[in-house]
């Protein structure tokens, strides 16, 4: 097994991590707000697969994936649809945090990590999650889809990064998706990979991360065995 953590002598300082099927188990609702909009476009909805698929990325990144040629009326209109839904839908799935998403946070603390988030949600879309999960102010630095180009440019997590005043070497990034991981080596950010998310593990294992983690559980777990051992 690679080893998570930095070489000796270089700690561990900040741990970033995506939003949307990483720590919050969200993608049947981004699915279902996806074709909400489309229907409030007229628009045949994509299948649920081509759906999926694109959660991670900047809401208008993900139109005109799912809509090739899709011009600027339509993408901001789809935009502005979807998040609506996605804010105020009482009729959307619920999105609960993953199990242990606290404990790992906590680990990480103790440890003096400090925690960041890199993810396609608005600004307004994190910090209604943030609220409604107990976890505003967990977070030192976090950086959201609509106010920097969408992954898998590394701009969102450099901006982090650099909020932080962290060595990229001493930073990881934790995502569910090809595009979180994507971002992280265009930043040239060690990566790590969890399986309970929108890709498959042999989609992520062959972004290369150190390690594609079951679930968050088994990130802890690995995390755990990583740590070098305390001297006598």
């Amino acid at each position: 097994m690679k080893p998570l953590l930095p070489p000796e002598g270089g700690a561990l300082r900040l741990v970033v991590f995506d939003w949307d099927g990483t720590l919050m188990d969200s993608p049947q609702r981004i699915v279902h707000c996806l074709q909400r909009a489309c229907a409030a476009l007229g628009r045949e909805a994509p299948a649920e697969s081509a759906l999926r698929d694109i959660i991670g990325l900047g809401v208008e990144a993900a139109v005109q994936r799912l809509f090739p040629g899709a011009d600027t009326a339509f993408v901001g209109a789809f935009a502005t649809a979807y998040r609506q839904c996605y804010l105020g839908a009482t009729d959307a799935p619920e999105t609960p945090l993953f199990p242990h998403v606290e404990p790992l946070l906590d680990w990480l603390d103790e440890r003096g990590v400090l925690l960041g988030v890199a993810t396609g949600k608005s600004r307004a879309g994190l910090d209604q999650a943030l609220e409604a999960t107990g976890l505003k102010g967990r977070f030192v630095a976090t950086a959201c889809g609509d106010e920097h180009p969408s992954k898998p440019s590394p701009v969102m997590l450099e901006r982090v990064i650099a909020r932080c005043g962290v060595e990229r070497s001493r930073a990881r990034m934790v995502g569910d998706s090809v595009y979180d991981l994507q971002m992280a080596r265009a930043a040239g950010v060690a990566s790590l990979a969890v399986a309970h998310g929108v890709h498959d593990h042999r989609r992520l294992i062959d972004e290369r991360p150190l390690a594609v983690a079951r679930d968050l559980k088994d990130l802890l777990d690995r995390l755990r065995q990583s740590e070098p051992l305390p001297e006598d």
